[in-house]
């Protein structure tokens, strides 16, 4: 009996530990809860406090990347400014300035042979001989258009061309139609424009007969029939047939004398 007692004393003992140890939980849960929220409010409380306490300065980001986009940008060209590139030309640049270069020489050198039948009054050289020369000539046969044509063409290379001359032994274009008809006794100045204006005008070319003097401000010469000229041409040509297309640039007179 007395065991039994006993035993069940224990029992009741446990019973109302289970009770206590069930109503006990749930407030220490609730406080431990209550503990955690007042932690967590004093920390973030804590937290604002500290943030509060601090100021940092506004960034604008859109307004930084303008100011480093610009500030890159005269850095670039600060760069490009200290730089000495080189500059290289195409084939068809050099191509292109190779002939401009050749169109200014055969301009030049038109330009030089034009010069030297230029209009203008010259000095003749001093007189001399074709035979001092190194070449023999027969005198005209009479004062003919057709003895003009004949001596004339006995100086087509042979007698040189120089600037300024009237004689075998060089001259220029006029001085070379000056000497032919001085020859048969008919004189002429020593002028290309002056030579232009001699005796009496011929209409046209297809109306030129040999012997009629073909001249303008830059150039005369004694035609010879079938559109060619004999003439004093340039000093690489010297004295020599030329067609009038290639004798004369421009418009030219034909002077019949004769």
């Amino acid at each position: 009996m007395i065991k039994k007692s006993k035993s069940l004393s224990a029992a009741v003992a446990i019973v109302s530990m289970s009770t206590m140890l069930t109503a006990f939980a749930p407030s220490a849960i609730a406080a431990s809860g209550d503990s955690a929220s007042s932690d967590s409010s004093t920390s973030v409380g804590s937290s604002a406090i500290v943030a509060s306490s601090r100021s940092f300065t506004a960034v604008h980001p859109k307004s930084d990347l303008l100011k480093e986009s610009t500030s890159t940008t005269n850095d670039g060209d600060w760069a490009t400014q200290g730089l000495n590139v080189p500059q290289t030309k195409s084939q068809a640049e050099k191509d292109a300035e190779a002939a401009r270069k050749a169109a200014e020489a055969a301009a030049a050198q038109a330009a030089q042979d034009a010069a030297a039948s230029r209009s203008t009054e010259r000095e003749p050289l001093s007189t001399s001989s074709a035979s001092s020369q190194g070449f023999t000539v027969a005198p005209p046969n009479g004062a003919s258009a057709a003895s003009v044509v004949s001596f004339a063409g006995q100086f087509v290379h042979k007698a040189p061309y120089a600037w300024g001359g009237a004689t075998p032994s060089g001259w220029d274009c006029s001085g070379f139609v000056q000497y032919v008809f001085a020859s048969i006794g008919i004189s002429l100045p020593h002028s290309s424009g002056a030579q232009a204006t001699a005796g009496t005008a011929v209409p046209s070319l297809a109306q030129a007969m040999p012997g009629d003097i073909i001249a303008n401000g830059m150039h005369a010469g004694i035609y010879v029939g079938n559109g060619m000229v004999v003439n004093a041409l340039n000093p690489s040509a010297g004295t020599d047939y030329t067609s009038v297309a290639v004798a004369f640039v421009g418009s030219y007179s034909i002077r019949r004398v004769l």
